[in-house]
């Protein structure tokens, strides 16, 4: 309530002066402020996802065995599994649908529900499990979509709208803010680079929107923590800078191909960036010019907050492409142009 409570009196502080027409997406009606015709343009664009899944005894042969079966006095019929979940249309000519790596996990068909109560069956593009990302292709006819947001461009404190499909109750959508960035260490498989946010995400929002005041896509909700699965103000999304770039490789490949830059990191204690604690032999890394003890604190650009933001960033450069490094080395500043390797080789 004192997050809803302080949103309605930002909104209601900018409708109120010459700041509000400097805010896209805040609106008034009968001189109240109110979100609703962001949200009109918003919510089309996000669907509920329907997952018939591969049940445990559907993957093993001796228990798809009837013989087998009745021996151990198993039922005859094998049950299928059904999960529910979130997706958003990112793109309305392909028809693409960006959703979470588990919601569409072991999944035997896929149907995707639209705003409109349209029903369409849904075709797995691809998944990378590492960043919690999927790529869903519907017919595309008749879509809405959402753009992308800058989610680099966040601050802590800003507003945002977390909208999907909790429960499975139908289209919901929730506000808060964003209360951290460049979250790790949540114990999750994979690379770790989340939003945190206090808008309620409850089961079945995963795959979800969240968006900022603007009506942009600026995260993938992806994780909550709570005792009993519920929210507790604390939920994860994929920030927009990684999901983009998953979707982009998952869309031309399939799947996504991870190179190599060829060093070890570390977090600086009381820091901002990644130290380099191991440098790979004829790696790109060392070929570029880096050298172990390099304070790495920027990447294209954009500052790094520790190791794992590094990692995550890196795992979805496509093999080929030139990256920039900023380097603190011994006090000063040094730029570093380096180009993704192909991941080695393991040897079988």
């Amino acid at each position: 309530m004192k997050c809803k409570a302080a949103l309605f009196a930002a909104v209601l502080a900018l409708s109120a002066g010459p700041a509000a027409a400097q805010v896209s997406g805040i609106a008034t009606r009968d001189g109240m402020p109110t979100l609703a015709p962001m949200l009109a343009k918003v919510m089309p664009a996000v669907v509920n996802i329907a997952v018939l899944q591969r049940s445990p005894e559907e993957q093993n042969p001796l228990l798809r065995d009837p013989f087998f079966r009745r021996f151990f006095n198993l039922p005859d019929q094998i049950k299928p599994q059904i999960s529910a979940g979130s997706g958003v249309i990112i793109d309305a000519k392909n028809g693409y649908v960006v959703t979470n790596a588990h919601v569409v996990h072991e999944a035997r068909e896929i149907a995707v529900t639209l705003k409109d109560n349209r029903r369409l069956p849904g075709k797995l593009v691809g998944t990378d499990p590492g960043t919690d990302i999927a790529l869903v292709k519907i017919d595309p006819k008749n879509l809405a979509e959402l753009g992308w947001g800058d989610s680099d461009a966040l601050q802590v404190g800003d507003f945002v709208l977390a909208i999907g499909n909790p429960f499975g109750i139908g289209q919901t959508a929730t506000s808060g803010i964003v209360s951290a960035l460049g979250r790790s260490g949540l114990n999750i498989e994979g690379y770790e680079h989340f939003i945190q946010t206090d808008a309620p995400i409850n089961p079945g929002n995963s795959g979800g929107a969240l968006v900022n005041l603007k009506g942009e896509l600026i995260g993938i909700n992806s994780a909550i923590i709570g005792p009993s699965g519920g929210n507790v103000g604390i939920g994860f999304a994929v920030p927009s800078v990684i999901a983009k770039a998953v979707i982009e490789q998952l869309a031309r490949f399939g799947k996504v191909n991870r190179g190599r830059l060829g060093v070890g990191m570390q977090d600086v204690a009381g820091a901002v960036g990644a130290t380099v604690t191991e440098l790979q032999a004829d790696s790109p890394a060392a070929r570029a010019g880096l050298r172990k003890g390099d304070l790495i604190v920027a990447f294209n650009g954009r500052t790094v907050r520790g190791a794992a933001e590094l990692r995550a960033r890196l795992s979805v450069v496509p093999v080929g492409e030139r990256i920039e490094l900023g380097v603190q080395r011994g006090g000063q500043p040094v730029v570093i142009h380096a180009v993704i390797g192909p991941a080695p080789v393991r040897a079988r």
